[in-house]
């Protein structure tokens, strides 16, 4: 591809499914790692993911596959990418990476039958995009001859936490791009050395490069069933505001498996593209310690930390003061609910402790204390028996549902901004140090008609306090 002749137009994918339980307790089920500033850049994974592409010649605007749960998540924080307003594709229930692939081929198909998909994970860092960019190119390349490319991530350490593939012989009139010989799966520390040692072992990236109509017709060979259900989904997908949501019982039916097993290793087009671009998946705390950037004594320090006399650390504060002594080799993140202390040999079981979490239905495996909504966001603060409060923020002209609730009233104070209130039969103004309240079972709305947050401090009193004793007369956002 030269400038005069840029090549296919490429779709990029981005894969916004998962949960990152692995970073917990940064990363919870409501609101995973790919939405989260995991190295204090200003910038979350998925936003990283979308404008490390910026530059590239004949892009298409991007199909982003996200879970239900997190399309507010998505739709706010791919606002204003530099790719172009996204199509975004609700998917009702995950099924991991193969079928979200097809059906992003499958929007991807009614804008262009030869169109090349770029799929990247939203969750992976890396750290010269420009490397990427390089090696995107010759991956375009093969993939509009009928290859289905993925990246080869060069090995920098002998490492047992990610699979391999076997690279083969090159291309012709390609001589980096190389035909996979085979994939493997994650080895034991003596075959990860001898794969290193080898030379021709890549880790696998998960990363993907191929025509859309080349991958559904792989899909109609290997997995006929996922393909028949995929294409259910979408021809029974509904547009609902900014999203596209896929129809729950076709893809519900759908087999779940990744792209790898699904096609990749039972493909004979399969080639790879080496990349040497400072690639990490994040998948660990352990990940992060080695991606940032570390002090004289090798600790990556966070936030308000003071580390004394200890070394090789990963050490997050996100809410108060962590102080340590005589620590090594151990992991400390602290949020506003919970504290993680792991040795950076066991953060791979962080995993564990979420199944626990989960199975004991505790709230601090699924949301932070402050909780994420459409409209802004609220922090629990203090909860007693038969009370709580909470921060309020709504966003500049956001606005809550209209609503009321059974076995709870509720006072609201604005700290700042200016509040839009609905009360029964009642709309008024609140500003700066005036407030209001909201019988138990009166109707009513809060809106922000403002330029600035707006922010209030809500006292909640009754019998049962849970978020849902709701009901919703009218939400803008279709809740």
């Amino acid at each position: 591809m030269t400038a005069a002749d840029p090549g296919p137009v490429v779709h990029p994918v981005i894969l916004c499914g998962g949960v990152g339980s692995r970073l917990w307790p940064l990363s919870r089920e409501h609101y995973p790692k790919q939405f989260l500033d995991v190295g204090n850049s200003g910038r979350t994974l998925v936003q990283q993911t979308l404008e490390r592409l910026q530059g590239l010649p004949s892009l298409a605007a991007p199909v982003v596959v996200a879970n239900e749960a997190h399309r507010f998540l998505v739709a706010e924080q791919l606002r204003g990418n530099p790719l172009g307003q996204a199509r975004i594709l609700l998917e009702p229930v995950g099924r991991n990476t193969a079928p979200a692939l097809a059906v992003a081929a499958l929007a991807a198909l009614q804008q262009s039958d030869e169109a090349v998909l770029a799929a990247f994970p939203a969750d992976h860092l890396v750290a010269e995009p420009a490397a990427l960019r390089e090696a995107l190119g010759d991956a375009v390349e093969a993939a509009a001859k009928g290859w289905l490319a993925t990246f080869g991530i060069v090995p920098t350490r002998v490492e047992t936490g990610y699979g391999y593939l076997q690279a083969g012989p090159s291309l012709p009139g390609q001589d980096r791009v190389y035909r996979v010989e085979r994939f493997v799966e994650k080895p034991d520390a003596a075959t990860a050395e001898a794969y290193v040692a080898a030379g021709d072992h890549y880790w696998n990236s998960g990363m993907f490069v191929l025509r859309a109509s080349d991958y559904l017709a792989a899909l109609q060979a290997h997995a006929p069933e996922m393909l028949r259900c995929c294409e259910a989904a979408m021809a029974a997908a509904v547009a609902d505001l900014d999203f596209i949501r896929l129809d729950e019982t076709a893809f519900a039916d759908c087999p779940a498996d990744s792209i790898d097993y699904a096609v990749m290793e039972k493909t004979d087009a399969a080639v790879t593209v080496p990349l040497e671009a400072g690639w990490s998946d994040l998948g660990s705390w352990a990940a992060l310690l080695e991606a940032g950037t570390a002090d004289a004594e090798g600790n990556v320090l966070m936030g308000d930390v003071i580390a004394e006399q200890s070394s090789g650390n990963y050490i997050r504060a996100e809410s108060r003061l962590v102080a340590t002594v005589g620590l090594d080799n151990h992991v400390v993140v602290e949020t506003g609910d919970s504290v993680l202390v792991a040795s950076r040999e066991a953060v791979q079981s962080v995993k564990a402790v979420v199944q626990r979490l989960q199975a004991a239905r505790r709230h601090e495996a699924m949301e932070h204390r402050q909780v994420h909504r459409p409209w802004g966001s609220y922090e629990g603060l203090v909860r007693g028996d038969r009370f709580q409060v909470k921060r309020i923020v709504v966003n500049p002209g956001c606005q809550l549902s209209l609503q009321k609730h059974h076995h709870r009233a509720e006072h609201w104070v604005v700290v700042k901004g200016t509040a839009r209130v609905v009360r029964g039969e009642e709309t008024f103004l609140l500003s700066e140090d005036q407030s209001t309240y909201i019988p138990l079972g009166e109707v009513h709305r809060l809106d922000n008609p403002g330029k600035i947050p707006l922010e209030l401090v809500e006292v909640q009193s009754g019998s049962y306090l849970g978020e849902d004793d709701i009901t919703r007369l009218e939400d803008v956002y279709g809740r």
